[in-house]
């Protein structure tokens, strides 16, 4: 079973949020502090780690720094309140891999969690030949790699952490864009035309299906 790390000092999102996780089928260790998450998620480290910025002893950003100084290499999803453009970038500078900002909405950081767990572990990926290439931003199929732009493997790295599933315009666009943007439908409508299309010329097994008016499925 896939694990979750959290450190989230506030015990009401604290629990909130490990409970969707576990709802979700994931195994949770939850920590309130940066000393207590250094201490847990060294010695063990999870499959994702959840972090809050806004710590009372320590700042987000910098736990990442020492987690990942100490070896833990897990794909790690900031939470914070803080929305702007230079605070989003400072957490990729840190070592993020997903930011998102509070309030939200539980099913987006359900799907950025599958998809953060998608990309930490290739022999998770589908065993009919596709694959996601996290370092070359590319779909892995027969061995050949199908590069995409960074925008482009944001979007179907969310599909492929939920295959089956619709996932709803509104969190790909939050996947797709994780800086902000004013993204129209036909723009992303636009870009989901280009990877078929990709997906179609290196002869990949898997479809994306068009859900009118909500999103899109891999299947």
């Amino acid at each position: 079973m896939p694990t979750v790390g959290i450190c989230e000092d506030d015990d009401e999102l604290r629990g909130v949020v490990r409970g969707a996780l576990e709802r979700d089928g994931l195994d949770v260790r939850a920590t309130a502090s940066g000393t207590d998450a250094m201490a847990t998620f060294t010695t063990r480290p999870p499959d994702v780690l959840v972090l809050d910025i806004g710590l009372p002893d320590a700042d987000g950003r910098d736990l990442c720094q020492a987690l990942r100084a100490q070896g833990v290499r897990a794909p790690v999803l900031f939470l914070t309140a803080r929305d702007a453009l230079p605070d989003r970038l400072s957490g990729f500078h840190a070592g993020g891999d997903d930011y998102l900002t509070k309030p939200f909405d539980l099913k987006e950081l359900l799907v950025r969690v599958r998809a953060l767990l998608r990309r930490s572990d290739p022999a998770d990926q589908p065993a009919n030949g596709l694959f996601l290439d996290a370092d070359a931003h590319a779909v892995v199929h027969d061995g050949q790699p199908v590069r995409l732009t960074p925008t482009e493997y944001r979007l179907i790295e969310a599909l492929v952490a939920t295959p089956g599933e619709v996932v709803r315009r509104s969190a790909l666009v939050a996947a797709g864009w994780p800086d902000g943007a004013l993204v129209h439908d036909n723009t992303l409508d636009a870009y989901f035309a280009r990877i078929r299309r990709k997906l179609r010329d290196a002869g990949a097994p898997q479809a994306i299906e068009t859900a009118r008016g909500v999103g899109y499925v891999l299947r």
